[in-house]
């Protein structure tokens, strides 16, 4: 499926309650890789927890990344760092649907949901989100189910294990094909539930369950996955395989969070997930024009 095909497939929704129409297939540019502006509305991502924990600061750093390009702004209520423990269901509802609700009426951006629950998927849809981004690739009961159903594209994520034991000697016999035939397998189960084939995007899931080797790895091979016939999501900003390389902090990361964006779009990603969006936007304007050229 092209980029373009991606694009027709989100759904023009009003969002929330009133708010003006989100007309994607103009505000997404198809041909160009969609950029992803992460908004964790968490007490502890790794990164930006507690930063926009309330719903003021968070609709304030929606319309940031809205206003310095954002295709796509992926809400978020919990944390998958490792060795983090889910909130409860009532925490996750209570964190993500007033975002989607406000946000929706302020950015001319498509809204996704960052949620593995079907209870959050349904309420965040019905607040106006166009996509369901699923970290543990739609296998907690009924949520497979729930894609179906609410028909927005979604995207599913390899992770070995939960964030709580992911990064506890991970172990593959070749990390490429491991990861590649569970995304193809998730494929194959999203179609069968009902899931149409234009709405689906892949996520290898650099640093769910992965060394440093198994992350370098899958960069480089990255057009393994965009052989599914799938746009690829590639979610690189500020990790800790970039600090592992570089020996930089999450604060002092964007030069490697930048150069990793690059490779992941040279080697085919559609989309890329970013904490940095203005900045990414100026390093994929320098590539377009030298294709271009």
């Amino acid at each position: 499926m092209t980029r373009s095909a991606l694009v027709e497939g989100l759904p023009s929704t009003s969002s929330g309650r009133g708010g003006a129409p989100h007309h994607l297939s103009r505000v997404l540019g198809a041909g160009r890789p969609m950029v992803c502006g992460i908004l964790n509305v968490t007490p502890d991502s790794f990164s930006d927890g507690g930063l926009f924990d309330s719903l003021e600061r968070a609709v304030e750093h929606g319309c940031r990344l809205a206003a310095e390009g954002a295709d796509l702004i992926d809400v978020g209520g919990e944390s998958t760092r490792p060795g983090s423990r889910p909130p409860t269901l009532g925490e996750e509802l209570d964190r993500v649907v007033p975002v989607v609700e406000a946000l929706g009426r302020q950015v001319p951006v498509p809204l996704s949901v960052d949620t593995s629950r079907p209870e959050v998927m349904r309420a965040a849809v019905a607040a106006g989100a166009s996509m369901v981004n699923d970290v543990r690739a739609l296998q907690r009961p009924g949520a497979l189910e729930a894609a179906a159903e609410l028909g927005v594209p979604v995207c599913v994520m390899h992770m070995q294990r939960s964030p709580e034991t992911m990064q506890e000697d991970p172990r593959y016999r070749d990390v490429v094909t491991d990861v590649r035939t569970f995304l193809a397998e998730r494929m194959v189960a999203c179609l069968d539930a009902g899931v149409r084939p234009e709405h689906l995007v892949v996520d290898p899931g650099f640093g769910f369950g992965k060394t440093l080797s198994h992350n370098v790895a899958l960069l480089a091979s990255l057009d393994a996955f965009t052989g599914l016939g799938v746009p690829v999501m590639v979610g690189l900003s500020r990790k800790s395989v970039l600090g592992r390389l570089t020996g930089r902090t999450v604060g002092d990361r964007l030069p490697g969070s930048l150069a990793a964006a690059l490779v992941a779009v040279q080697r085919g990603a559609s989309v890329l997930r970013v904490h940095d969006v203005a900045a990414t936007r100026d390093v994929l304007a320098v590539l377009d024009a030298v294709d271009a050229g």
